[in-house]
């Protein structure tokens, strides 16, 4: 089956369940299984464009299927550590270089790259396995894990619906779009806590 074709299995079965599909796949896609998650976030995007999907249910569902696949990754980490994935990592398709990569992050930045790694391609889907390996806190992990995945989730679906019909083009340059959106979703919160700032003195 080509990859075409293998995507668009996905789509169906988001045509089909809607958000329950969204959960599953998102929660697939953060437990390290090869999903884009701008494949899954954009074509709701293009649901709730056509008014299929509500934003709202669209984003909490995409956010609760992250954090349960996180959590999902974070426990294999936890309880089989680096060997384990060196081991069976293979028969789930799971590439060493990117766990390798996910691993520097985390290195360098500590439970806190559970939060800024949700919005760079790669890391983000491996991050939580580190997060395991070091066996870090879990009330902080879920925090943090929630925290980043919110913006994310948001910027994904809402270029997808401001995309329309072309949301497809997400697939290629879904990354890039989405961090203009972020960045847009972070100055308009700056400019409104500002706004409200002004109005309580």
């Amino acid at each position: 089956m080509k990859i075409e074709q293998f995507y668009q299995v996905f789509l169906n079965f988001i045509d089909t369940w809607g958000y329950i599909a969204i959960v599953v796949l998102m929660a697939m896609e953060s437990a390290c299984l090869p999903i884009p998650s701008e494949l899954i976030f954009g074509f709701a995007g293009y649901l709730v464009f056509l008014g299929r999907m509500d934003m709202t249910f669209a984003v909490a569902a995409g956010v609760i299927g992250g954090l349960l696949g996180s959590i999902i990754a974070y426990a294999i980490g936890y309880y089989g550590g680096r060997p384990f994935i060196n081991k069976y990592g293979k028969y789930i398709l799971l590439s060493q270089n990117h766990v390798d990569i996910a691993q520097k992050w985390f290195d360098h930045y500590g439970l806190k790259a559970t939060f800024y790694s949700r919005f760079l391609p790669v890391v983000r889907t491996f991050i939580s396995l580190p997060a395991g390996f070091a066996q870090v806190d879990f009330k902080k992990f879920i925090l943090y894990t929630i925290l980043g995945s919110i913006p994310w989730t948001v910027a994904i679906i809402y270029a997808g619906m401001l995309l329309g019909e072309n949301w497809h083009k997400l697939e290629t340059v879904g990354h890039n779009a989405a961090l203009v959106v972020v960045v847009g979703l972070v100055f308009i919160g700056i400019l409104w806590m500002k706004h409200n700032k002004r109005g309580e003195s």
